[in-house]
């Protein structure tokens, strides 16, 4: 969980505004999920096509290191399926259907786990013994988990037509085939 802070505004007066920060608690995926969520539904849109992480990148604008490190987790936990030589690149394993959110985040944030007490945390709560809702929290987890699961990416996914390329700044040369899977 992080905490943001927003601004936001009141009256006082008709001539005095304060500003005041107001503390909002939210539950926030980190970036490289994001980016993986982008580009799974690229590969799983070219069904049985390999596409390369060059491609990859031209398309979705992510710079080519960022897509290769997302494409190797991916391909590690099984998500999509890398091909290798000279033809190689990544292509559907599973239909979009198939894959739920709690996978990809699983895949490169590693498990959905809200406080430091809950099962599958990776360092112990230090007040663990002394805390009144330690067992409530393991339920909240599942809970999310649950409803993380139940989502497939499929239902993520809108209809709308992912355009062909992007902006990019090595477009022209990933084009020519200059810039190659690192």
């Amino acid at each position: 969980m992080k905490t943001v802070l927003k601004w936001s505004t009141f009256k006082i007066s008709k001539e005095k505004i304060f500003w005041h920060f107001k503390k909002i608690v939210m539950i926030k995926l980190n970036r490289m999920t994001d980016y993986g969520v982008l580009i799974i539904s690229h590969v799983c849109k070219g069904m049985d096509q390999i596409t390369t992480a060059p491609s990859l990148s031209l398309k979705t604008g992510l710079p080519l290191p960022t897509v290769s490190k997302i494409l190797k987790k991916l391909a590690k936990k099984k998500l999509i399926t890398s091909h290798r030589g000279v033809n190689g690149g990544y292509s559907q394993r599973r239909p979009l259907s198939q894959i739920s959110v709690v996978e990809i985040i699983e895949a490169l944030d590693g498990p959905v786990v809200l406080t430091a007490c809950v099962e599958g945390a990776e360092q112990a709560c230090g007040v663990e013994s002394l805390c009144p809702v330690r067992g409530g929290w393991d339920r909240v987890n599942k809970a999310v988990r649950n409803a993380l699961e139940e989502i497939s990416l499929e239902e993520l996914w809108s209809p709308v037509e992912l355009p062909e390329s992007i902006n990019h700044p090595d477009a022209e040369d990933i084009r020519r085939g200059l810039i190659q899977c690192r």
